[in-house]
């Protein structure tokens, strides 16, 4: 199957409702121009998944900007300010997760486990509505797994099939979030023949569509 798609190609892999994961930190490693594609696409209702709010003219803040999340699913939002107004007016479900539960839990959805057991939260807003357990006299929250109808990565180079490299910090989220949903696309910055198979970080199955590069 041919992996390389263009704009239109993309936009129409797209939906209303539609729950996205997004990758990168503070927009470094966000995959940018897929988001300018949503944006232009205008698809409404959106849950999206991503470690942070972006910036109001930024990653995944030009989504919510454009009216179009329903819901955000991140490990917080202090560099949006828009986003905490829109949250405090409740026109925006925002639902906050501990950073590292909240890899952890996208983490299990990739590698097929049923959740994740955590202390982090434990008598704190967090616990609010989640299953817990306790082992050996301690409490644990079970966070379920996270997924998505669809993952943007973000990565430097891709060989032919697919397999990606990371630059730098750059790699956060994104290897992750590429086995934990239905359809990933990763955006590219420059295609080569080939890549040392010890240096590959996303191997070529977790990756359904690619963008970018010289195609």
């Amino acid at each position: 199957m041919n992996k390389w798609i263009d704009k239109n190609e993309f936009q129409k892999k797209l939906f209303d409702g539609q729950s996205i994961m997004v990758g990168g930190f503070l927009t470094c490693g966000t995959p940018e121009l897929l988001i300018d594609y949503i944006v232009e696409a205008n698809v409404k209702n959106l849950t999206i998944i991503c470690n942070d709010a972006g910036y109001p003219d930024k990653g995944v803040g030009k989504l919510i900007a454009n009216n179009q999340v329903k819901k955000l699913i991140a490990t917080h939002i202090g560099t949006n300010p828009f986003v905490g107004k829109l949250m405090g007016e409740k026109k925006l479900d925002v639902e906050l997760v501990p950073q590292g539960t909240f890899i952890e839990q996208i983490r299990a959805k990739g590698g097929g486990l049923g959740g994740i057991l955590t202390p982090t939260g434990i008598h704190t807003p967090v616990e609010i509505g989640k299953k817990k357990i306790t082992i050996e006299g301690k409490e644990f929250i079970i966070a379920e797994p996270i997924s998505a109808d669809l993952a943007l990565i973000n990565a430097y180079y891709s060989d032919y099939l697919g397999n990606l490299t990371y630059s730098g910090s750059a790699r956060n989220f994104n290897p992750i979030m590429a086995t934990a949903a239905d359809v990933v696309v990763a955006l590219i910055h420059e295609k080569v023949e080939s890549i040392n198979p010890e240096h590959v970080i996303t191997p070529h199955v977790f990756i359904d569509f690619i963008l970018g590069g010289a195609i």
